[in-house]
């Protein structure tokens, strides 16, 4: 039997590569992956994972809802825009330029934290659906949810169990998930409840929710993150 040398980065990046869902929609829905939309976008994502992936340690997963158009919709790195793509990672992207609220907390509690390479190096964040969903709204597609409509969560649903099973194969402790969000955090304990992937589930305030919101506390958030994530080493 041949033993699997591929490092953490390695089986994000192949994720990546493959990833794509040809399941059924509701009307008015559609599916983006920003994967096969840019070139650049592959390329981003792939030096981000070797850059701060490139070793076998576990880490734990911290899940959020599905991308932004304007965060891993384009970069491909989850909550990470281009500007904070170049900032803190030190990536530059070429073919698009981006701000997304919710990568300006998530990187400034990452640094709290202790910055890039000492948060990466113990958390993964991703998505139970990895790929950005649109919904058409009077002629506009915008931003949607998995959860926002119920006949999509049913048909999205098993496509999302597959892929948290797929994310926690790369090497996730599943004693403990972060959940961004208390809405999604409903829908991943159905999930969960059904698929039985992880054994507690700590729910933490969405990033977008934090800054659209919340914005003069945005420390007090800070702090309750680093208090959730304190043992994690």
């Amino acid at each position: 039997m041949n033993e699997d040398i591929r490092t953490f980065g390695e089986r994000v990046i192949e994720f990546n590569q493959r990833v794509q869902y040809s399941g059924l929609l509701p009307e008015g829905f559609r599916v983006l992956n920003p994967f096969m939309d840019n070139p650049e976008t592959l390329l981003m994502m792939s030096q981000f994972y070797h850059k701060f992936y490139n070793d076998y340690q576990e880490r734990k997963l911290i899940i959020g809802i599905n991308p932004s158009r304007h965060g891993a919709g384009v970069t491909g790195v989850p909550f990470t825009d281009t500007k904070r793509l170049e900032s803190a990672c030190g990536i530059k992207m070429n073919s698009a330029y981006t701000h997304e609220v919710s990568s300006v907390f998530l990187y400034d509690m990452i640094e709290e934290y202790g910055g890039v390479k000492a948060f990466y190096k113990n958390f993964y964040i991703n998505s139970p659906f990895p790929l950005a969903i649109v919904r058409n709204v009077k002629g506009k597609w915008l931003n949607a949810n998995y959860y926002d409509d119920n006949q999509l969560f049913e048909m999205v649903k098993d496509f999302m169990i597959a892929s948290l099973k797929s994310h926690i194969a790369m090497g996730i402790d599943t004693s403990k998930v972060f959940v961004l969000g208390k809405k999604n955090a409903e829908f991943i304990k159905k999930l969960n409840q059904e698929a039985q992937l992880f054994d507690q589930m700590v729910i933490l305030e969405h990033p977008r929710f934090i800054q659209q919101y919340k914005s003069k506390e945005a420390d007090i958030y800070i702090d309750k993150y680093i208090m959730a994530f304190e043992n994690v080493k």
